[in-house]
């Protein structure tokens, strides 16, 4: 057999028919996602097509994005209104830990994600961890939530799986960014990825789709068969 046969021998395509998309950013207009409604039928179109099955509109909530849990509504349904397609939409929202965050969630004005709206999607920096990370997941907590956190293995400031365990430990639910495993945000990403998939430490998986390339990227993936194994178990394949 020749390398590029042993090569491709030992990995196999993504597959996402039956998929939930947990993380998305395909919401138009409200954040660094998509843009316009068009852009955002198109995508749904593409999703539906390689047989997606539901998807979770994830749009951000941050001091530099103060999207409002009303004006999320409002385009939630105008696009709803529009996309006459077969994949399940739901409206929640990524949440950025920082003060807007904390007013938010002592007002009770939050947009929860899952079937029981009984989770939190929570991000931080990617390089520095707010202050009292652990005491904010506490009080997710007390607020009735599990904190989800979106993303983890791109965080750089958490450099030992332990860390990872100890937020496990304390209920906090982690979800992975399936092209972190194709290298799309860099090697480090990739591998702390890897290792939490084959611990099995994540509970659910989304695309963060921001684009329409992000997409096409996705339809290439082809992963070994050890961590498509692992995948594939996460995503209830």
């Amino acid at each position: 057999m020749s390398l590029l046969g042993r090569i491709f021998g030992n990995t196999a395509a993504l597959e996402l028919k039956g998929f939930t998309d947990w993380h998305s950013h395909i919401l138009p207009g409200v954040d660094d996602g998509v843009k316009t409604l068009d852009d955002s039928i198109a995508i749904l179109s593409r999703m539906e097509q390689v047989g997606i099955r539901e998807i979770w509109l994830t749009p951000h909530i941050m001091e530099d994005i103060p999207n409002t849990t009303e004006s999320l509504r409002n385009r939630f349904d105008k696009l709803i209104k529009v996309y006459g397609g077969g994949i399940r939409l739901h409206l929640a929202a990524e949440n950025m830990i920082d003060s807007l965050y904390e007013e938010r969630l002592k007002a009770g004005d939050l947009l929860p994600i899952g079937e029981n709206r009984d989770m939190l999607l929570v991000e931080t920096s990617y390089f520095n961890a707010p202050m009292g990370l652990r005491d904010t997941f506490e009080k997710i907590k007390s607020a009735g939530f599990h904190p989800l956190m979106a993303h983890p293995e791109r965080y750089t400031y958490v450099d030992d799986i332990g860390e990872y365990s100890a937020w496990k430990e304390m209920g906090v639910r982690l979800q992975l960014n399936i092209l972190s495993l194709a290298g799309h945000y860099g090697p480090e990403a990739k591998h702390k990825a890897e290792e939490l998939l084959k611990k099995d430490m994540y509970d659910f998986a989304g695309t963060d789709l921001h684009h329409k390339s992000q997409l096409g990227r996705l339809q290439q993936m082809r992963l070994s068969k050890n961590i498509l194994t692992h995948l594939n178990r996460l995503i209830g394949k």
